[in-house]
């Protein structure tokens, strides 16, 4: 449910992302009708760390034209936004989300920025948020990623050469390993996404199969030798991964 006081014309999260993107308590109190003061309230109910008075003004590097150019790295990191990143409807803002901090130290490393990441102390979820209108525009323009993407989103196009980065990122975002019962696991809300990809993993002799579950599809790749051959896949000649599920693919002959 959408928490906004009576005289807001903002929800509590959306004050929080204005914040967390770089917006001023000034202007994120014109927007809302409040005062500064109820803004800054609003943010330390939403345990938001506060940012140095004035530290708004100081501008972050970047590599803005970071999605332009096809690269490994660019695939893993393209994989991992399709999974866990989100572009802002309103605002000239993307963002990353996990609960592992060090892969998105890894991503914003890669992006060549200085944007800071907060942690979200009720659910220790970390956010790295990066205010550019070039890089959203690049990922919705050149790579088909818009605002509420989870369930209309379409396969994009990756060169071959670059496709088991990009399946890498995605799955250190959104997929799963059920070792004991060999199998990993893609979930995703968007039937012609995962269809798509069901499709890829068979063309590379996975036993796949997609399955609707309830509003979302899963797909699946099951059988012992398929799963490690599946890690083999996406982590030979990694660059950037998620350790975690990394070690996960070791498996006893």
């Amino acid at each position: 449910m959408e928490r906004r006081s009576r005289y807001c014309k903002l929800t509590y999260e959306e004050i929080a992302v204005r914040y967390l993107s770089g917006q001023s308590s000034a202007e994120i109190s014109a927007a809302a009708g409040v005062t500064s003061r109820s803004v800054t309230r609003i943010l330390n109910k939403l345990n938001v760390e506060m940012r140095p008075r004035g530290s708004w003004k100081q501008k972050h590097t970047l590599n803005e034209d970071y999605f332009k150019h096809w690269s490994d790295k660019m695939a893993y990191v393209l994989g991992f936004f399709v999974a866990d990143g989100c572009v802002s409807g309103e605002l000239q803002t993307i963002s990353f989300s996990q609960n592992d901090k060090t892969i998105l130290e890894d991503i914003r490393n890669e992006l060549g920025s200085t944007h800071k990441i907060y942690t979200d102390k009720r659910t220790n979820v970390h956010t790295l948020y990066i205010h550019s209108k070039i890089m959203k525009n690049d990922l919705m323009n050149l790579h088909g990623i818009q605002s509420n993407k989870s369930k209309t989103i379409e396969f994009p196009h990756i060169p071959d050469q670059y496709i088991s980065h990009f399946i890498r990122g995605l799955f250190d975002g959104d997929g799963h390993l059920y070792k004991t019962k060999y199998y990993i696991c893609f979930v995703g809300g968007s039937k012609s996404f995962m269809v798509k990809l069901c499709q890829i993993l068979n063309g590379f002799n996975f036993n796949s199969k997609v399955v609707q579950t309830s509003s979302y599809y899963r797909v699946y790749v099951s059988g012992k030798d398929d799963v490690k051959r599946f890690g083999e896949w996406i982590y030979t000649n990694k660059s950037i991964w998620l350790d975690r599920k990394y070690k996960a693919f070791s498996f006893d002959n």
